[in-house]
């Protein structure tokens, strides 16, 4: 894989080449060819044009895959409550009339409840006022009539006749074998480009996780004429720009993914601007710094402005579970204020200070459960990430690079930071399904989009906190 962008030479994709800011404001201002950066004429939503159609794409994509359930919080929290169908009905006619109108859901969402959902609060407004993306989330069975009957039980959910943007779910994962065994040796991507042929779907692509072979397979299939791809979703956002590989050898840079696209006339779908929303919970210096640059924006805002700069970037995905975030993302991107040369350079600082947190890379998808033995690993690692954030594994560990290991410490400080560390874990985990329970069985490891090591990362967590229950003084 070669890495053809540099770091700091990001802003000569940001719009053709010419000055990022200046250009991107511009165009935010009228609409004429293809690929052009509008405003929504019912408000001032940030509109980028799809060069393969003409589509007028919301910069803001809604991301239907933490939707609220009755009661509150999300079906991951609460996963036998009911979705409250009345609050996403809300949320959707909110974001409509907003100009966000890219819809994006899955099969495997919400425990296979959000298609529903999604398209009972879409289908009391009018068909061309939207688009729906949803996937072929064929993990399980590889059979070619159960991705046939998953497209259409899609359909049926959806209460549509035809999907505008399809995609390919999580290629990557499992690499070739995987790609081989879900698309290509069922047959199922020939039957594809015939739904697409027929109008059941308007555009085809894929969504990209983790083997960076298989991503390029896939753009050497575009580039020889034999599978063309409408437009390709990644990971993107300022601490993956650089980072992605370095805090696991087995993702990819953003900056690697979008130039490849980039180079190709490939619109970009981008997912996890937020990454799982760490990005929008940084630490508190950080915050500091963002604040003095830019006294009124969140830490979320910084990391989408960042996210939907780039030219050829056609929206950016956000899973909005609250009223409030998506009033604040809308907002965002009404218009996007694209992010300047000096503002670049900054979120790169901001992204080597994060790096080296060596927080877990865990953007809490929940991909890996249900595990069998009934650990909670999203919780876990989210947890721990959030102590990290807040300054409690640093008091806690000497050099958070050498693992985690507590320390003897004899300040305030330490004692302060263990029952923080060992109250917050017995709030939000139940000892039953902490690290303790994990067996090493690896059945939890293909489904991770992230590529963690969740066995090893689980018997650090619990070697860190037996050491911390069992030796309180330990010298």
């Amino acid at each position: 894989m070669s890495r053809n962008i540099s770091r700091r030479n990001f802003l000569k994709y940001l719009s053709g080449g010419a000055v990022a800011s200046s250009a991107l404001l511009a165009a935010c201002k009228r609409a004429t060819q293809p690929g052009d950066t509008t405003t929504d004429p019912s408000g001032s939503m940030t509109l980028r044009t799809n060069p393969n159609n003409g589509d007028r794409v919301s910069l803001l994509g809604y991301g239907m895959m933490r939707l609220p359930v009755e009661g509150g919080g999300t079906d991951r929290d609460h996963p036998d409550s009911p979705i409250d169908q009345e609050l996403v009905n809300e949320q959707v006619d909110y974001a409509l009339a907003h100009g966000v109108n890219y819809f994006d859901t899955s099969p495997a969402y919400c425990q296979g409840r959000s298609e529903y959902a999604t398209g009972t609060a879409l289908k009391r407004h009018p068909r061309n006022t939207y688009y729906i993306a949803t996937k072929l989330s064929n993990f399980n069975d590889h059979s070619r009539q159960a991705a046939v009957d998953m497209f259409n039980a899609s359909l049926r959910e959806l209460q549509t006749d035809y999907v505008d943007y399809l995609l390919l779910h999580g290629v990557g994962m499992g690499g070739m074998e995987a790609l081989n065994a879900r698309y290509i040796d069922n047959g199922i991507l020939p039957w594809l480009v015939t739904q697409k042929e027929a109008g059941r779907l308007r555009q085809l692509g894929f969504s990209y996780h983790g083997d960076v072979a298989v991503f390029d397979t896939l753009l050497q299939w575009h580039d020889e004429g034999r599978y063309h791809w409408d437009f390709v979703q990644i990971e993107l956002n300022y601490l993956d720009w650089n980072f992605a590989d370095e805090i696991n050898p087995r993702n990819t840079d953003a900056v690697y993914l979008y130039g490849e696209l980039q180079r190709r006339g490939i619109p970009a779908v981008i997912m996890e601007p937020l990454l799982g929303g760490r990005l929008a919970n940084v630490p508190e210096f950080i915050v500091r710094k963002m604040k003095e640059r830019r006294p009124q924006e969140s830490a979320a805002a910084w990391a989408l402005r960042f996210a939907g700069t780039p030219e050829g970037v056609l929206t950016v995905l956000s899973g909005m579970t609250y009223t409030e975030n998506l009033i604040e993302n809308c907002a965002t991107y009404s218009p996007l204020e694209p992010v300047s040369s000096q503002e670049n350079d900054f979120l790169m600082d901001v992204a080597e200070d994060i790096y080296n947190l060596h927080t877990i890379p865990c953007n809490e998808c929940n991909y890996c459960m249900p595990c069998p033995y009934g650990i909670n690993i999203p919780a876990l690692f989210a947890h721990y990430n959030k102590c990290v954030r807040e300054g409690y594994v640093s008091a806690l560990t000497p050099h958070a690079e050498e693992g985690v290991t507590p320390r003897t410490v004899h300040d305030r400080s330490y004692w302060r930071a263990r029952r923080a560390y060992l109250v917050g874990l017995d709030r939000s985990v139940p000892r039953l399904r902490q690290a303790d329970k994990c067996i090493g069985c690896g059945q939890c490891m293909e489904h991770c989009p992230q590529n963690i090591h969740i066995p090893q990362e689980m018997e650090k967590l619990d070697h860190f906190v037996e050491q911390l229950r069992q030796n309180p003084r330990f010298t």
